[in-house]
């Protein structure tokens, strides 16, 4: 064996596969490449993606919590004014119910008062009709006149 006729059967072999495999392998594997590459750019713009979103979600659940905490807030503020109004006009009913019920009272009272002053008057009246009859229908007798004195003032 010759060693140039090896190495030119050696180089032409080398060359078939290397054309053999240009033509046959090396397509399939750099598409396959090509798509894995593909692949792991999309995954990783997908987890760039997801990592903004989950972000901006955030960013919205903070202010939706800031909105809701502001409108908590103004709603307990609300029924704490509410509340305060309440226990005012409360406090005015029971104000204008005590004055009611006190001019009621005292309309009741001058009425009793006015009665009391009648129901006096005409027992006086009568006591001094009474008194005066026993007085002109006795003698006039300084004792006696001052013991009828004395039991009219007793009567009264």
């Amino acid at each position: 064996m010759n060693f140039n006729f090896t190495l030119i059967g050696q180089l032409l072999a080398f060359i078939l596969f290397v054309w053999f495999c240009m033509r046959y392998v090396w397509p399939p594997m750099l598409q396959i490449l090509e798509e894995r590459e593909k692949e792991v750019a999309d995954g990783l713009e997908a987890a760039s993606r997801g990592r903004r979103e989950l972000e901006e979600a955030n960013t919205q659940r903070d202010a939706i919590v800031d909105e809701a905490k502001k409108e908590a807030a103004d709603l307990v503020s609300q029924a704490g004014q509410r509340a305060n109004q309440m226990v005012e006009d409360a406090k005015s009913q029971a104000q204008e119910e005590a004055d009611r019920i006190k001019t009621s009272a005292k309309a009741d009272l001058d009425q009793a008062a006015k009665k009391a002053r009648e129901e006096i008057r005409a027992e006086v009246s009568a006591l001094v009709v009474a008194g005066a009859e026993k007085i002109l229908g006795s003698e006039i007798d300084q004792e006696k006149n001052a013991e009828i004195i004395e039991e009219i003032s007793k009567e009264l």
